[in-house]
């Protein structure tokens, strides 16, 4: 009996995302949408705290997309990545929490508040070794992040902190690989301007505005 479980939990730990979210699907398996959680339950956080700025919501939204996976799982279909699938379903519970939160602003800003939360925003534990200025630097670029409009943050996160491919983009936000492209540059100008009015920097010359993103992205 022992040996039949090891056996099939190494069987799991085999299996491609897609073949456990079919398992998921068509047997209701637990054992399977468990080992889903485990591979993909940090990424999804990461990308939730991102888009929102917030560690502990990002936590309650990823925990609400694998419930919500699992919700749907008759309605899943394989005939793209399992990934796909997934990120979408996050991106679109973010793209709804930061709907409220900015009808929140609204209505504080009209009862006379200022407007701003007391959540604790996306941090990192820096290494002993890093420095004070990358530490700082860091927070601007997270802070930066907030300030794009979501369809450019997402493509920005997708890529630089999630490592999708341009195509894989497309695919989980539904729209031209050009078009990815085209936002992706449009992010990286807009993040530049803010990051060097935030950090106080010289202007720096249009020829070096998207290295000077993607190397404070690296941060």
């Amino acid at each position: 009996m022992g040996g039949t479980l090891i056996n099939s939990l190494s069987s799991l730990l085999k299996i491609s995302d897609e073949q456990a979210m079919w398992r998921v699907k068509m047997q209701d398996d637990q054992q399977a949408f468990a080992q889903l959680v485990k591979r993909w339950e940090r990424p999804i956080q990461s990308l939730c705290a991102r888009m929102t700025g917030d560690i502990h919501r990002g936590q309650d939204l990823a925990q609400e997309a694998f419930s919500r996976l699992f919700t749907q799982r008759k309605g899943y279909e394989p005939a793209g990545r399992f990934s796909t699938y997934l990120w979408r379903i996050a991106l679109n519970l973010c793209y709804s929490e930061l709907r409220k939160v900015n009808r929140r602003r609204e209505t504080a800003l009209l009862d006379g508040a200022d407007g701003s939360d007391s959540e604790e925003r996306v941090a990192e534990t820096p290494t002993p070794d890093r420095s004070l200025l990358e530490q700082e630097r860091a927070a601007d670029v997270r802070q930066a992040l907030l300030q794009l409009a979501e369809p450019y943050r997402a493509v920005v996160l997708l890529r630089h902190y999630e490592g999708l491919k341009f195509r894989e983009i497309g695919e989980v936000l539904e729209i031209p690989e050009g078009t990815v492209k085209s936002r992706m540059c449009e992010a990286l100008t807009q993040l530049n301007e803010i990051l060097s009015r935030s950090m106080n920097d010289e202007r720096i010359s249009c020829k070096r505005k998207t290295k000077s993103a993607l190397e404070l992205l690296a941060i």
